[in-house]
């Protein structure tokens, strides 16, 4: 009798199977915890019928999960996208990492079908998805980084060498945590950037408080990043520029509302940010920035003088 061959290892047949854009939605989903297939469809591929096809035979690898929440009216949302167990093991190879728990998959599965405030963290990725959307759509254009919130939730992290000591001292409480972070690249040139995702939730002083925390991060700090509020309305921005007036500020606040964006169908990457203390809306590739380390890491073919970012 012939012997049996060995099954395939059931990594190495999805690693064989994927290309580099499942590569990268898998990094994504590892990083950023939930997609809908629109957003995975809107960023990464040409058409919603390519994107379903393709995230099924996903999902078949045991590479992603779905799951569908139900509407509170009745009906259900979109499938929404999360890691299946190999989806994990895949990322853990690709990035060095030891491999993870044989659950993993599962309870964050479980964790993100629970959450509740779902709605708010598929918002903050969705304005990230917005820019990685441009990008396909936009020669020289890229969304070249783009991290999650948890990468600033451990004490330290936003410290670098030159900083104030005081700041490692004070602790995490004093100092912002980000919806996300990110850096977008347009014709040789580049903007790192917080972003602060609001969904009208939380009274206008919560705002307030984060701001606060930035501009502590600001004085404290040999860096400074712009800080991106995307708010539901105008009446919440102009409710918020009315307060930022009111007092003294050097952090860079950047605002764009769902409305207005919603109206142009623009992407954040264009003329919609509204900055304290500026007249006119800007583009967010404009948007004044220092930090000498991202300047190193990203070389500008041209990097823009204060006149050209305030115009």
């Amino acid at each position: 009798m012939g012997r049996h061959l060995p099954a395939a290892d059931p990594l190495l047949r999805l690693q064989a199977s994927i290309t580099a854009r499942d590569d990268r939605l898998l990094g994504w989903l590892y990083d950023h915890g939930v997609l809908t297939t629109d957003q995975i469809a809107a960023a990464l591929f040409p058409s919603l019928d390519f994107t379903q096809r393709r995230l099924r035979r996903l999902t078949l690898l045991r590479a992603a999960d779905r799951f569908r929440p139900n509407k509170a009216d009745g009906g259900s949302y979109p499938y929404h996208y999360v890691l299946d167990q190999l989806g994990y093991d895949h990322v853990h190879a690709q990035r060095g990492l030891p491999r993870g728990r044989r659950d993993q998959a599962r309870r964050r599965k479980q964790s993100l079908t629970r959450r509740p405030d779902l709605p708010h963290l598929l918002g903050g990725n969705q304005v990230f998805i917005d820019l990685a959307a441009h990008a396909r759509t936009h020669p020289d254009t890229e969304l070249v980084r783009w991290q999650p919130a948890s990468a600033y939730h451990e004490p330290g992290t936003l410290y670098r060498k030159g900083d104030d000591p005081q700041f490692i001292l004070a602790g995490p409480t004093g100092f912002p945590r980000p919806d996300g972070a990110g850096v977008w690249a347009e014709h040789g040139r580049s903007v790192p950037f917080f972003l602060e995702y609001d969904t009208s939730g939380e009274n206008l002083q919560v705002l307030m408080d984060k701001v606060i925390k930035y501009e502590r991060l600001y004085t404290m700090s040999t860096w400074a990043w712009p800080v991106l509020f995307h708010l539901p309305s105008a009446r919440r921005e102009a409710n918020l520029h009315h307060r930022l007036a009111g007092i003294s500020l050097e952090t860079v606040i950047a605002t764009t509302t769902a409305e207005l964006r919603t109206a142009l169908a623009a992407s954040p990457a264009n003329q919609i940010w509204q900055v304290r203390g500026r007249t006119g809306r800007h583009r967010l590739i404009d948007l004044p920035y220092t930090d000498t380390d991202h300047d190193d890491r990203y070389p500008t073919h041209h990097q823009p003088t204060p006149d050209e970012r305030a115009a």
